[in-house]
């Protein structure tokens, strides 16, 4: 057990610490204010304020943690080894920077609660944030800084053995339509028929009535495929299924439908299942409540994960209604456009409410990869150069590497021809890890 001496033990020291010493380095930790008892503790400890006591291993720390609500935070991020790092502390400590305070300001998503420009769904873009207007958006910071300082941690304590973490896979297929073509009922089938003479698709016209007749697989339907997928690895894959009413926004296959049900239950057979959140459940706790009270339905359990649509997140509100519902994970935090790490980990974190100082029982799951932010790249060879890149940066910490896909990903249209090849390097990279 690592014992951490302060001035002051707040929720957010609390948090971080036990984020970066137990969920990453996977060492317990302990607190204390009293001076005789950091003396007495013969085995792991540091102090983290604003001087040292004596000789002992210190970290000088930044007042983020011993403050509470949203201020102005000046940040200036600098080049420290192989990497980038904020909040210098000066030459006594035993690390140049504050890991712990530049934690809490990536985990807690500070930077999203300041004033910023939102895009045309209101979600919040990778180009205002620290970490790529800075050149660090492609490394999970957080967990290279916990290994920085866990390196110097076994200088100091040779004795103690840390235990080791493994690399894995959580795989996300996200179905906002399970099909194109099929169970859509007469009005839609017929609405999409015109729609496609007026616009001159033919060949979707073509597409459809073969679908319909049967003499062809309905281009989305590619579960076979994927379930075969999940056959050939250990770590499970999680589908997350829109279930919400047809709207604007949303237009999967009505949930009462018995063999849209019938699907659902049987991809929970080999995978797991979450829920994925219609576009109005996103600012309706009402009808978030009702999706997950029919997936729930559907599933014969209570739902596991959600995740929003359009990877829409508006903090703190969308958690905090998952939070209300008592939804214990999330898969929606993560970049539409850009590879990288949103929060600056590959660790899955718990939601800390910057304006009640509470650390919440919701487990944030952060995104990676998703399957758009590689249609920028033209050739085979850049989309794959561009994935292994992501998949090394995660296992060089030994981290857990989340990509999302889309059911349709596996089709046979032209525009994802190379992508069941990228998803094979995904589940081929545990095999080499």
């Amino acid at each position: 057990m690592l014992l951490v001496y302060t001035h002051k033990i707040t929720p957010r020291l609390r948090y971080t610490f036990k984020q970066i010493c137990t969920r990453i380095l996977g060492v317990p930790v302990s607190f204390t204010t009293t001076i005789e008892d950091f003396i007495a503790h013969d085995n792991l400890k540091m102090s983290y304020t604003r001087q040292p006591l004596g000789k002992e291993f210190f970290i000088r720390s930044n007042e983020l943690l011993f403050e509470q609500g949203l201020n102005d935070v000046e940040i200036k991020v600098s080049d420290w080894e192989d990497t980038k790092c904020f909040f210098p502390n000066g030459e006594q400590s035993a690390l140049p920077f504050d890991i712990f305070a530049a934690s809490f300001y990536l985990l807690s998503r500070y930077e999203e609660y300041m004033p910023h420009v939102k895009d045309e769904f209101g979600r919040f873009t990778a180009k205002e944030s620290l970490a790529f207007n800075n050149g660090f958006l492609r490394q999970p910071v957080v967990d290279i800084w916990a290994l920085k300082f866990r390196k110097t941690l076994e200088v100091q304590f040779p004795d103690f053995t840390f235990p080791e973490r493994q690399y894995k896979i959580t795989p996300v297929i996200d179905i906002p339509k399970a099909y194109s073509y099929k169970l859509k009922g007469i009005m839609r089938s017929v609405g999409g028929t015109f729609n496609d003479l007026f616009r001159f698709k033919l060949k979707n016209i073509y597409t459809r009535y073969s679908v319909l007749f049967g003499f062809r697989n309905d281009p989305y339907d590619t579960f076979k495929y994927i379930i075969n997928k999940q056959k050939q690895v250990k770590d499970k894959f999680i589908f997350f299924f829109l279930i919400g009413d047809f709207s604007t926004y949303d237009k999967n296959i009505n949930a009462q439908k018995s063999k849209f049900i019938s699907l659902i239950k049987e991809v929970g057979d080999y995978s797991k299942i979450g829920l994925k959140a219609s576009y109005f459940a996103l600012t309706d706790s009402a009808i978030l409540k009702t999706e997950k009270l029919r997936m729930e339905s559907i599933i014969n359990q209570d739902l596991y994960a959600s995740r929003n649509s359009y990877s829409k997140l508006n903090l703190p509100e969308s958690y905090r209604n998952l939070v209300e519902l008592e939804i214990p994970e999330d898969f929606t935090m993560g970049y539409i456009n850009q590879i990288g790490f949103r929060a600056g980990t590959c660790t899955p974190f718990f939601f800390y409410d910057l304006d009640y100082e509470i650390q919440t029982p919701l487990r944030i799951n952060t995104y990676h990869v998703l399957d758009y932010a590689l249609l920028k790249y033209q050739s085979t060879l850049d989309k794959k150069m561009h994935l292994n890149q992501i998949i090394n940066a995660v296992k060089k910490v030994n981290g857990e590497f989340v990509p999302v896909f889309h059911n349709y990903t596996f089709g046979t249209t032209e525009t994802w021809k190379d992508y069941k090849e990228l998803f094979n390097i995904i589940l081929d990279s545990t095999d080499e890890a």
